[in-house]
């Protein structure tokens, strides 16, 4: 929704986009740092010529500024590797919002979708392997892999988007438009074992986590892990798999089968008491004599699911709305070319 007054919170969420800092982009605007301080804080009024240097400097066109809103908070826990720098996760999370913006902005003018996602209290259903297994019932899941598990959570009401996080250090991460529809973030970057496993964790969160407020205790990473290695590979159906026991071979022939990586079977398989931790250790130097462990055969490599739902929701509307694509840019202010980019 637009506004016919500025909104300084979009001047700092578009600057952060860009990863800027308000000293960078005082500099670009040849103002001082207090000058653009003010600004943002809404003390200090934005003139016409300095709101289209503003525009110009951040790519942005002037509607954008226009915009309701402030920036929010990923939605639960992201899933990244131990240490990202505050500098990286800055622009990630402003873009993620301004995605999360456009969402809302198209679910308002074509009416709200239904959701299909339970709240699934582990105090209540006992482990994060009993919601897995809960989840996968209620949406009536068969037995075994699942082939496609972005069209699944598609067809359940969740908003998936493949997203550039220009850094390798960063999964995968959540956030709500209207304060109720998930939208779910994974890195372009990542091949399709990992984003499907990104995908179930976030999937975790968001069931177990989201509205269920679990003590500071708890440690949810992990138990949107567990959760996720048991939607994806339910203890009852890979069991069998591992009868003749677990090699190198039988987990790249296994690869194929569950689209997911040679890495997370064998933890499976080590969850599941079916090797003990000493083997698991064992094929782990595999990986590393291999050197496989970071970057597994690129023969066996799992393709990369695409979302749809989103990108169809739009060309609905633009067809509806017989649009251009100059116009449906300008409806998400948004610049032609970035706009491509993110939904073509």
């Amino acid at each position: 929704m637009s506004t016919n007054r500025l909104n300084p919170k979009m001047i700092a969420l578009a600057r952060e986009s860009r990863g800027l800092s308000q000293f960078e982009l005082a500099e670009k605007l040849n103002l001082s740092p207090a000058h653009m301080s003010r600004i943002e804080q809404d003390f200090r009024e934005v003139g016409q010529h300095h709101l289209n240097e503003i525009c110009t400097v951040l790519n942005y066109p002037e509607g954008f500024f226009y915009q309701e809103g402030e920036t929010l908070p990923p939605a639960l826990a992201l899933r990244k590797r131990n240490k990202v720098a505050q500098k990286v996760l800055l622009p990630v999370e402003a873009e993620v919002n301004i995605n999360r913006l456009h969402v809302e902005k198209l679910l308002n003018a074509i009416g709200l979708p239904e959701i299909n996602l339970p709240i699934l209290d582990i105090e209540k259903v006992g482990s994060p392997a009993e919601a897995a297994r809960k989840l996968r019932k209620l949406w009536k899941i068969e037995k075994g892999a699942i082939n496609n598990l972005t069209q699944v959570l598609e067809e359940n009401g969740l908003f998936l988007i493949n997203f550039d996080f220009n850094t390798d250090r960063v999964d995968g991460m959540s956030i709500l438009a209207n304060s109720k529809f998930p939208i779910v973030f994974s890195n372009k970057r990542s091949l399709g074992d990992r984003q499907r496993f990104t995908l179930a964790y976030e999937l975790g969160h968001l069931v177990m986590h989201l509205y269920t407020n679990p003590s500071f205790t708890r440690d949810i990473s992990h138990e949107a892990n567990e959760f996720a290695a048991e939607f994806l590979m339910p203890e009852k159906d890979i069991k069998g798999d591992f009868k003749d026991g677990v090699t190198l071979n039988i987990l790249a022939d296994l690869k194929r089968k569950w689209k997911l990586s040679m890495q997370a079977l064998l933890y499976r398989a080590n969850d599941i008491g079916v090797i003990t931790d000493n083997q698991k250790r064992y094929l782990i130097n595999q990986f590393n004599s291999m050197n496989i462990r970071r970057r597994e055969p690129a023969e066996l490599d799992v393709a990369r699911e695409n979302p749809m739902k989103l990108r169809d929701m739009i060309t609905n509307y633009k067809n509806k709305q017989k649009l251009n694509v100059k116009q449906l840019a300008l409806f998400f202010n948004s610049s032609e070319d970035e706009f491509l980019s993110k939904y073509s």
